[in-house]
């Protein structure tokens, strides 16, 4: 595994962390801006984690 590969993982499982803690927290009637921020940044943080693997031949 190179360092673009682990990088990548590190940032999908942090972005998969935020998807969720921001769903609990939503659905849990937390304050809804804070939830939605979970969200955004735990989709950013996903996304370019998966676009990172795509991109790195093994």
């Amino acid at each position: 595994m190179n360092v673009k590969s682990t990088f990548g993982i590190i940032l999908t499982l942090v972005g998969l962390a935020g998807l969720i803690y921001g769903g609990i927290d939503f659905t849990k009637g937390g304050v809804a801006q804070a939830s939605f921020v979970y969200v955004i940044i735990g989709a950013v943080f996903f996304f370019s984690g998966v676009s990172l693997l795509r991109s790195t031949k093994s």
